[in-house]
């Protein structure tokens, strides 16, 4: 089995909770929703997994 989130993934994530930090928080759905504006040409699987690796970052972070 591999890893659950890529470190490319965690990267992109990284860099926007460094950048945005307003747009993301412990919400998933609110997470979802802000990278669909973004508009990073994401697949829904990435998405869904980005999303849910911003909030553990969010809840890292507070």
């Amino acid at each position: 089995m591999g890893k659950s989130v890529s470190k490319g993934l965690k990267y992109r994530a990284e860099v926007l909770i460094a950048e945005l930090p307003e747009k993301f928080s412990e919400d998933f759905d609110k997470n979802k929703d802000s990278l669909n504006e973004i508009e990073l040409g994401l697949s829904k699987t990435n998405r869904n997994v980005l999303a849910g690796y911003l909030v553990r970052l969010a809840a890292k972070k507070e």
